[in-house]
């Protein structure tokens, strides 16, 4: 289908702007350093907000001009892109062979504009209602390169999500509880948490004299005492890392002692300690 056909169908979608350090993970410059390689984090977002993950070959690019590139923000220039689909890595249902769609890159240092014919790249997007062959990026750095290591981790990031087992989403915390023990220093810390289905998770803390606390999370009612945290960077230590408030809500202490509360709360710290912070990229700037 010729582009003049199509443009108009396609910049009905939100147009997407693809910072600078994106493109550089993709195409890195000789001479140059490659931007730093995307967390977990940012990798399990993107994921989860692109009903489509696809692996796809840069076709042809075509500049966009005009009045439909009027909001190009500037330092950028406006594409056209149609891409040939590898592989469908997520998605409800096949997709076309060649799909369309449009984005804003940033101009070289030089001033010169971004090439992209036949570079191999990983593109988290949704469906274009009416357009079977159009879709759109879900944000500024949903067109990525690929590469074997991005390849595996979008995989098995997706293989996570789709599982029947996968963590529910976590939204809050509940109601919390500290049993001392009959030794000072000893006791036991249970926080329940809400989440969106409402499936129970909650998280134990037991502490010992003279010994380093330990804790657990279970995704039953029942509590484990052999498990354990969730390993770094799985989708259930990014539920936890994620979602959870940096510190109990006083109404989930209210029916305790204050030294008993004061307890759960360092329990509560310690366990958000462990987890360690969920880091996002800073935002690109326009």
């Amino acid at each position: 289908m010729a582009f003049r056909t199509i443009r108009n169908s396609a910049l009905v979608c939100a147009l997407i702007t693809v910072s600078p350090a994106a493109i550089h993970a993709q195409q890195p410059a000789p001479g140059t350093i490659s931007a730093p390689a995307p967390s977990y984090v940012e990798m399990v977002d993107l994921v989860i907000d692109a009903p489509l993950v696809v692996d796809a070959t840069i076709a042809s690019t075509t500049r966009i001009k005009g009045a439909e590139a009027a909001n190009v923000p500037p330092g950028f220039v406006r594409y056209y892109v149609e891409a040939d689909v590898t592989a469908l890595i997520r998605g409800p249902r096949a997709i076309p062979p060649r799909i369309g769609y449009v984005l804003d890159a940033p101009l070289g240092p030089d001033g010169r504009q971004p090439r992209y014919k036949k570079a191999r790249v990983l593109l988290f997007a949704r469906s274009v209602a009416g357009s079977a062959n159009q879709v759109q990026l879900v944000g500024p750095e949903a067109q990525r390169g690929w590469s074997p290591e991005l390849d595996a981790l979008t995989r098995r990031i997706a293989g996570e999500i789709l599982a029947g087992d996968a963590p529910p989403i976590v939204t809050g915390v509940g109601n919390a509880f500290h049993v001392p023990g009959s030794l000072p220093g000893e006791g036991e810390t249970q926080v329940f948490l809400t989440t969106q289905d409402n499936r129970p998770v909650s998280l134990s803390i037991l502490r010992r004299p003279g010994e380093q606390p330990r804790w657990a999370v279970a995704l039953s009612e029942i509590v484990d005492d052999s498990a354990g945290p969730p390993p770094r960077d799985t989708l259930l230590w990014y539920r936890l890392a994620c979602s959870l408030p940096r510190q109990l809500p006083a109404r989930s202490t209210q029916a305790m002692e204050p030294a008993d509360a004061a307890v759960a709360q360092e329990d509560y710290r310690f366990v958000l300690e462990q987890l360690g912070p969920c880091r996002r990229a800073a935002p690109p700037v326009a």
